[in-house]
């Protein structure tokens, strides 16, 4: 599938294992604020909502801070606005990055970023400096497990999805930015349960990198990572297999 990669399952993977509870609830709650800011408190109606909520409940965020956030965002509870940002820069290797954020103070989240692309061998670029290498997809993952791809493919390609890729223990669904919400609707209607479901940023092409650099890079992806105001991060970099396998072992 083009944009995607063993590099890009293994990074879902590893999200997905991350136990740092403190953190991932922070992330998780400004996800949850945006989303009921935009699309209202109600989780039938506003599909983004539901799935912060999905995704909140998945680090075992209790259901007492899930609904403080869906209040903060909706405006019942007062508290800083939550705003979505973007940051694009340059990782070791001249690796391209594009950073999603959600911030209550942009005057310390750009100073922050910035910091850490410069301790660790990179540099925060300006707006557009990097995005012309990316696209924005649609990424909705499936467990193999949970129905025949024959199926998913008839739901999701009739719906718009482009693409469907799978791995041992996922299907990937590739879609449009604009086709997003009306496949997303459209698994929910079938009762087709996603692991995950969100826009991403996909490089038109990956580079291969050297070892050496694939390390530095993760060094500064982990170092993002643990800015609470960090959401996600894209590469247009494709480490070698020595990488992954030392990547996947721990």
């Amino acid at each position: 599938m083009a944009g995607h990669s063993k590099w890009a399952n293994i990074k879902h993977r590893k999200a997905a294992s991350d136990k740092r509870r403190g953190k991932l609830w922070s992330k998780a709650a400004h996800a949850i604020i945006v989303a009921a800011r935009l699309g209202g408190g109600d989780i039938k109606g506003n599909t983004r909502l539901a799935m912060a909520v999905h995704d909140a409940r998945k680090v075992n965020m209790p259901a007492d801070t899930i609904d403080r956030a869906i209040k903060r965002g909706t405006g019942e509870l007062q508290g800083p606005e939550t705003v979505e940002l973007v940051y694009e820069g340059y990782g070791p290797g001249g690796v391209a990055m594009v950073i999603e954020a959600l911030t209550d103070n942009r005057h310390r989240t750009a100073p922050d970023l910035k910091h850490i692309f410069e301790k660790n061998g990179g540099n925060l670029g300006a707006v557009g400096s990097v995005m012309h290498s990316f696209t924005r997809k649609g990424i909705i993952i499936v467990r193999k497990d949970k129905l025949p791809e024959e199926a998913l493919f008839d739901v999701a390609v009739g719906a718009g999805a482009e693409d469907i890729a799978s791995d041992d223990e996922f299907f990937t669904v590739t879609t449009g930015a604009t086709e997003f919400e009306g496949v997303k609707k459209a698994l929910a209607e079938k009762t087709i349960l996603t692991e995950s479901a969100q826009l991403e940023y996909l490089p038109h092409t990956r580079n291969a990198v050297s070892l050496d650099v694939a390390r530095a890079v993760q060094k500064l992806m982990d170092a993002l990572d643990d800015n609470n105001d960090v959401q996600n991060i894209y590469t247009n970099h494709e480490p070698p297999e020595e990488f992954l396998q030392e990547l996947a072992g721990k």
